[in-house]
C-alpha cells in the first residue's frame, strides 16, 4: 500500500517533517518514505490511500500498561479510602485480580484493546496478574491480542502474597509462555511477530529472595529479562532496608534480576546509587505520570536517569492507552512538579515515547517500531491534525504536546494491516465487546465487595 499526500513525521534514524509526504509498505514492513510525487511514480500499481493532507506518523508504543486493571474503571473501593499506596494495592488492585477468570482476563485486554486501536497506540508492554486463574492465564490474553491485530508482550506478575504456591504457578506460568511464544516463532506461525514474551515480578516488597531465586533459576536458558515494579513508592525502598539492609534496585541486582532486558517500571525513589546500577546493568525504566499522579506516589527524576545514561520509555500502567494524554501529562507534570518551566522540554518528552520506547520494543521484537523508515513494521497511524501554524522539523513535539490527541485518530495500521479506517474499527466489534465485559465486570464488582 501507498499513503500519500500527507504531512509525514518519521521519527526513527532520519527525524523529518515531510509536508506532501507519502509512505510504501509491503507485507509488514515499511519500504520506502519519500514526496508523493516520487513514489507514485516509483509504484504505480500499489494500492493507494489518500490521506487528504492528514498527519501520517508511526504507530504510537506503551512501554508498560496492565490490561487486567481494566474492570476497574468506574468502580469504587469498598470500605474506607486509602490513605497510601500500599492501601491502594491491598483496597483495590489486590481484589480485582483475583476476582478475574481466565474470560475476565481476555475480556478486559480485549476492551484494552480496542482503546489502543482507537488511540493509535499499535505495541504495548503488559504486565498481567490474575491469581485465582494463573494457568493459561496468558493464552487467554494473547487470544485478544491476535484478535486485535496489535503487537504486544505479555507476563505475569509473580508474587509471594498468595503463597508459595501460587508463586510457583506464576514462575511456571511465565516459563510456559516464554518457551511458547520462542516455539511459535521458531515454526514461523502465523501471528507469532505479534507476541512477545518477560519474565514478570511484582516487585521487591512482594518477593523474598526464595522467589527470586526461583525466578532466576527458571529463566536460565530462556534469552529473558524481568518486568518488575521497581522503587514506585517508599514503602518498597523502606521493605527492602528493614528486611535485606539495602535499597531495591541494590537488592534487585544482587540477585540477577536487572539487566540490559528487563523492564523496571516507575524508578521514583531511586537514589544516586541506584541509577548507577540500573546504568552499569542497562536495565530499561519506564515513567507513567498520570498513575503516579493519582496514586500520589511522587515524581521520578527522569532527567536526572537520562542524562546518567539510562533508557526511560513511557508508559500508562493501566491508564487509556491514549498515549498522546501520556506526553502532555509528562511535559507538564516535571514543570509544574519542579517549578521550572524549562524542565522536561518537548524533545525529551519524544525521546521516551519514540526512541526509548522503541529500544524497549526492541527486546521483544525483531523490527524497529515508532518509526516511519525502510525495515521498520509497517504501524502507521493518521490524524485530522490540519495545524494553522507551520509543522516543521524544530516545532513538531510541541505540535504534538498542545495540539493533538489519540481522539484524532483516524486510521490505524499495525504490522502493515488495516485496523481502523476513517475511525471504523475492523476486526474488532466494539459495541459486542464493551457489552460482553460490562456483564462480567458485575460479577467482578460484586466479588470484589464480597472480598
Amino acid at each position: 500500500m501507498l499513503i500519500k499526500n500527507g504531512t509525514v513525521l518519521t521519527f526513527g534514524k532520519d527525524k523529518r517533517v515531510l509536508p506532501g509526504g507519502a509512505v510504501y509498505f509491503e507485507g509488514d514492513t515499511i519500504v520506502e518514505v519519500g514526496s508523493t510525487a516520487e513514489l507514485t511514480a516509483k509504484y504505480p500499481n500499489a494500492e493507494t490511500l489518500d490521506a487528504e493532507g492528514k498527519l501520517i506518523m508511526p504507530g504510537m508504543v506503551c512501554g508498560h500498561t496492565h490490561f487486567y486493571g481494566a474492570f476497574a474503571r468506574g468502580m469504587a473501593i469498598p470500605g474506607t479510602p486509602a490513605t497510601n499506596f500500599v492501601e491502594i494495592l491491598e483496597k483495590l488492585w489486590w481484589k480485582i485480580d483475583r476476582a478475574l477468570s481466565p474470560e475476565d482476563c481476555k475480556a478486559s485486554a480485549q476492551v484494552a484493546l480496542v482503546d489502543a486501536i482507537r488511540h493509535g497506540t499499535t505495541t504495548l508492554i503488559d504486565h498481567h496478574a490474575s491469581p485465582a486463574a494463573i494457568d493459561g492465564s496468558l493464552d487467554a490474553v494473547a487470544e485478544a491480542v491476535l484478535e486485535s491485530g496489535l503487537r504486544v508482550s505479555l507476563c505475569y506478575e509473580v508474587t509471594d502474597r498468595n503463597g508459595e504456591a501460587g508463586a510457583d504457578a506464576g514462575i511456571a506460568e511465565n516459563v510456559r509462555w516464554l518457551k511458547k511464544v520462542r516455539d511459535m516463532r521458531a515454526r514461523g506461525e502465523a501471528g507469532a511477530e505479534l507476541l512477545g514474551a518477560s519474565f514478570g515480578l511484582h516487585a521487591s516488597l512482594t518477593l523474598g529472595d526464595k522467589t527470586l531465586e526461583k525466578c532466576v533459576a527458571a529463566a536460565e536458558g530462556l534469552d529473558t529479562g524481568f518486568h518488575i515494579h521497581l522503587a514506585e513508592d517508599k514503602a518498597d525502598e523502606q521493605d527492602s532496608l528493614q528486611k535485606y539492609n539495602m535499597r531495591t534496585a541494590e537488592r534487585l541486582e544482587s540477585r540477577g534480576i536487572l539487566g540490559e532486558k528487563t523492564i523496571v517500571a516507575h524508578a521514583i525513589h531511586v537514589d544516586e546509587f541506584e541509577m548507577n546500577a540500573l546504568k552499569t546493568t542497562q536495565t530499561k525504566v519506564t515513567h507513567q505520570p498520570r498513575s503516579n499522579m493519582n496514586n500520589a506516589v511522587g515524581v521520578a527524576k527522569v532527567e536526572r536517569l537520562l542524562h546518567k545514561g539510562i533508557t526511560v520509555g513511557l508508559g500508562n500502567d493501566g491508564f487509556s492507552n491514549n498515549m498522546f494524554t501520556e506526553m502532555a501529562f509528562t511535559y507538564l507534570l516535571h514543570k509544574s512538579h519542579q517549578g521550572n518551566p524549562q524542565a522536561m522540554g518537548g524533545n525529551t518528552v519524544m525521546e521516551l515515547a519514540f526512541e526509548n520506547n522503541a529500544k524497549i520494543a526492541g527486546i521483544f521484537f525483531p523490527k524497529p517500531v515508532a518509526a516511519l523508515e525502510p525495515g521498520a513494521y509497517a504501524d502507521i497511524i493518521l490524524l485530522d491534525y490540519y495545524p494553522f501554524t507551520y509543522i516543521t522539523d524544530g516545532n513538531y513535539p510541541w505540535h504534538i504536546i498542545f495540539g493533538m490527541d489519540g481522539s484524532r485518530v483516524t486510521h490505524t495500521i499495525a504490522a502493515g494491516k488495516m485496523l481502523m479506517k476513517d475511525r471504523e474499527l475492523l476486526y474488532m466489534d466494539e459495541q459486542a465487546i464493551a457489552a460482553a465485559a460490562r456483564a462480567l465486570s458485575d460479577r467482578v464488582w460484586k466479588t470484589v465487595a464480597d472480598m
